[in-house]
């Protein structure tokens, strides 16, 4: 069921595709196997029943993310999360100009919450002035939020303006509200950040063995 059916929607998700992926040798990481498919494909499967209208924020050749499907936004006012925040919310003003709100997530963790944008909707309480973040044991995670499409001109403004181009410095000019997520709790007991995010090759191990034991095929995940 998508947020619009249950109330709390339109929602248009958008998926953060922008980083060069340097510690992983340049290889392409959100497309890297996971468990027999690409990771992205994994983050795809994960949003897609949770919004309405799916983007992938990503930068180069867009023919690379064809198979999977998904419209592709580059970046226009520099590189990084919030680039890619603005690029979504500049898109969803033209295709999807009922939505309110934007949700983003990251291209590289695959296991965020089947519920987040439902929780993440209930913690702002519909309120276009309040950015809500997703939280765990291990912190905040700003690039797994959700944005009034409203503040658009107000991004374009702050990353013209050469302020910081951190997330959480743009997020804390307005209310925001941190919404916690329980860990993953694996069928041998061991807990697992939901937001783990695959950075190295020794993450994307790590990742392996998490899908493994989430699909009965595994034993312990390796200490990260």
């Amino acid at each position: 069921m998508s947020n619009a059916s249950s109330g709390l929607g339109p929602h248009v998700g958008v998926i953060l595709a922008g980083g060069q992926s340097t510690r992983m040798g340049g290889t392409e990481k959100a497309m890297l196997p996971l468990g027999g498919k690409p990771m992205l494909a994994r983050v795809i499967d994960r949003l897609k029943p949770q919004v309405d209208r799916l983007l992938l924020s990503a930068n180069g050749d867009p023919q690379r993310f064809s198979a999977l499907g998904v419209p592709v936004e580059r970046d226009q006012i520099g590189e990084g999360p919030l680039a890619g925040l603005l690029a979504g919310m500049r898109w969803s003003e033209k295709n999807m100009p009922e939505a309110k709100f934007i949700v983003s997530v990251a291209a590289d963790t695959p296991f965020f919450p089947p519920d987040l944008v439902e929780r993440l909707s209930e913690g702002c309480g519909r309120d276009e002035n309040t950015v809500a973040l997703a939280a765990s044991s291990a912190g905040t995670h700003p690039v797994f939020g959700l944005w009034p499409v409203k503040l658009a001109d107000g991004l374009q403004k702050y990353l013209n303006s050469g302020a910081h181009p951190k997330v959480l410095a743009f997020a804390d000019r307005f209310m925001r509200l941190n919404v916690p997520f329980d860990d993953i709790i694996l069928p041998n007991g061991e807990a697992v950040d939901p937001f783990f995010n695959v950075n190295t090759p020794e993450e994307a191990r790590t990742a392996e063995a998490i899908v493994a034991a989430l699909e009965g095929r595994g034993a312990a995940v390796p200490a990260g």
